[in-house]
């Protein structure tokens, strides 16, 4: 029941929340250079930013890593649907146990992927 919850409001999150970063980025790269670069530093990362910034980059972060779940979360229950579409998996034990790896592996996907990009970003 969790996963099927987590399944519906990761989809929510996604269609929203990322629609709306989307239109966002979206309309920063269409009205210009500073723009774009204003979005960056709100949600990326501007080393010579004031107070706002460091506290909306800190926000920006959460919201991405936030989105990145979303969609792994979404994306693993997906395919676990698609598994139990084709008949298998219907066995309580195993149901229980495919539930608690799609949990468990989009929060860990998550975590490498935020992992790997945050050491990209501390090495270049």
């Amino acid at each position: 029941m969790a996963v099927s919850i987590l399944h519906r409001a990761s989809g929510d999150g996604l269609a929203i929340v990322g629609a709306l970063m989307f239109l966002w980025w979206l309309g920063a790269i269409a009205a210009g250079p500073d723009a774009y670069a204003a979005f960056v530093a709100c949600v990326w990362h501007d080393p010579e930013a004031g107070t706002f910034h460091q506290i909306t980059n800190i926000l920006g972060k959460v919201v991405l890593i936030g989105l990145t779940w979303a969609f792994f979360q979404h994306l693993f229950s997906g395919l676990r649907h698609f598994v139990l579409d084709t008949g298998a998996g219907y066995e309580l034990k195993t149901n229980k146990l495919w539930s608690l790896l799609v949990i468990l592996g989009a929060v860990f996907a998550t975590a490498a992927t935020w992992l790997y990009l945050f050491a990209e970003a501390l090495n270049g």
